[in-house]
């Protein structure tokens, strides 16, 4: 019922820069908050951001100051621009969105397919 499609992801130089995107589509009433997850190769999949309908956001540590999250609530999408980008950032990034299909309805998580982002040293 609902996709996420994600896009943006990439081989890039350490301290480079991408942007990834992930637009959502299907029965969607609303999405009260969308996030970034990211997994490397042996390690668990972390929270990278997430920003809530209204706007406020939150960051992993090790991306404060280097990460900003965005929505366009309109089309549904969410952005990660990604600056000054380290080895230590290589992983599978996932777009995650809390969905309501319809008002008064319960929210379900949906997942993107994930997009590779390897940062050479």
């Amino acid at each position: 019922q609902v996709q996420l499609v994600e896009s943006g992801g990439g081989l890039v130089q350490t301290g480079g820069s991408l942007r990834l995107s992930c637009a959502a589509s299907g029965t969607i009433f609303s999405i009260d908050f969308m996030s970034w997850y990211r997994q490397a190769p042996g390690l668990q999949r972390e929270l990278v951001a997430r920003i809530i309908d209204d706007g406020n956001t939150n960051y992993a540590n090790s991306v404060k100051g280097r990460f900003t999250i965005s929505r366009d609530n309109a089309k549904n999408t969410v952005y990660l621009q990604m600056d000054s980008l380290e080895p230590e950032d290589t992983a599978v990034y996932y777009c995650n969105a809390n969905v309501k299909y319809y008002a008064g309805g319960a929210t379900f998580r949906h997942w993107g397919q994930g997009t590779q982002v390897t940062v050479s040293s």
